[in-house]
């Protein structure tokens, strides 16, 4: 079996990260693995079988768009049994690159819906799919409410947690040494964390009022997250907000993403999911759970889903500053005891995938 899988890029995410690890998968399964995209850093992370092929696609402009002849070429050479498209604007080249192409020519499209996406017209690229795999059963909702498929041509596979990165194994020292060296401020203290790139609607400044509320000296709360060029006057903003609640860097720290986030999961008490729009999975609290830290969001969308399935007593009244100030200090108090669900593990996330796979080309090898 060969499958190619189609993105914008392979830069950091999770989309991203989850190409990477079923192209690497179907190789260690035999299988041929084909990955389509603008190329970026994770392709390092490629196993040397795959084939890693670029095209300039990763920003939606019309040159861009006109990259389904060099596809169309692509498929022609490589004929991939199945592709497998992982975002709209890709999905719309693929659609160019085969019409008119005979149907014999044609690979078994799958596409894994990756968000609740504001503008279903758009999207409708992903819904013309022999198959649709959604990343929760919030998206497969989303799905049947907004396009006419049929329950059977959707598939629900989670989100799955590389458990070799994200798990409980005590951090080495050294690691800390360097962490309270970079960071002074944080030891002897509980960190209350709240990670993702910086953006209005990640729920940052509702974190920020919760610290105030909580007027608590042996609590630190931590941002952690990229900023973007266009997101610096938002964050000027965050700092000013911080600032008028008398917020100095020893209750609130401003600090940039960072590749081993799994190690500062397993120093935090509370990992936090605020978003004020719905989120289609919840990738954070699935990976601080896996490393030991309590987790806490509000109850919709798929951070509900998520933190219900955990088992986890984070789940918090939609909006309640209250709620959240009482459960912050409870779980402070009694921390949770959370174990990850087989269903949210690369392991599972693979496998299942491939499976869907095998039932479209009806074949078991």
């Amino acid at each position: 079996m060969k499958v190619a899988q189609l993105l914008p890029e392979l830069n950091f995410g999770g989309v991203e990260r989850g190409t990477v690890d079923l192209a690497n998968f179907l190789v260690s399964q035999g299988h041929d693995a084909v990955v389509i995209s603008a190329g970026g850093v994770l392709e390092r992370e490629l196993d040397t079988e795959v084939k890693s092929l670029q095209i300039p696609i990763s920003k939606k402009s019309l040159s861009a768009l006109m990259q389904f002849k060099a596809l169309k070429k692509i498929l022609l050479e490589e004929k991939p049994d199945i592709v497998h498209v992982r975002s709209r604007f890709p999905a719309w080249i693929y659609l160019l690159a085969t019409r008119g192409m005979p149907n014999h020519q044609k690979p078994v499209l799958v596409s894994t819906f990756h968000g609740l996406y504001s503008k279903p017209w758009y999207s409708q690229s992903m819904a013309k799919s022999d198959s649709i795999i959604s990343i929760s059963k919030t998206v497969k909702q989303y799905i049947k409410d907004n396009y006419r498929i049929s329950n059977q041509n959707i598939v629900n596979i989670y989100r799955g947690c590389d458990t070799e990165k994200f798990n409980q194994v005590p951090l080495e020292s050294s690691w800390l040494d360097k962490w309270f060296a970079d960071f002074p401020q944080t030891i002897n203290k509980k960190i209350l964390l709240m990670p993702g790139r910086i953006t209005s609607w990640k729920g940052i400044e509702t974190f920020i009022k919760l610290i105030h509320r909580l007027k608590d000296p042996s609590l630190i709360g931590i941002v952690m997250g990229p900023v973007a060029k266009n997101k610096k006057t938002y964050f000027k903003k965050l700092k000013t907000l911080a600032s008028d609640l008398n917020l100095d860097d020893t209750k609130i720290l401003f600090c940039d993403g960072k590749p081993d986030i799994e190690n500062v999961y397993k120093i935090s008490s509370i990992v936090f999911n605020l978003s004020s729009k719905a989120e289609p999975f919840g990738r954070t609290m699935i990976e601080a759970a896996a490393c030991g830290s309590s987790v806490v969001g509000w109850d919709y969308g798929g951070v509900k889903e998520s933190l219900s399935l955990l088992k986890s007593n984070g789940l918090v009244k939609l909006n309640s500053m209250d709620d959240l100030e009482v459960k912050v200090k409870g779980l402070l108090e009694a921390p949770d005891q959370l174990i990850l669900n087989k269903e949210f593990t690369k392991e599972y996330q693979t496998k299942a995938t491939l499976k869907v796979y095998k039932e479209l080309l009806n074949t078991e090898s």
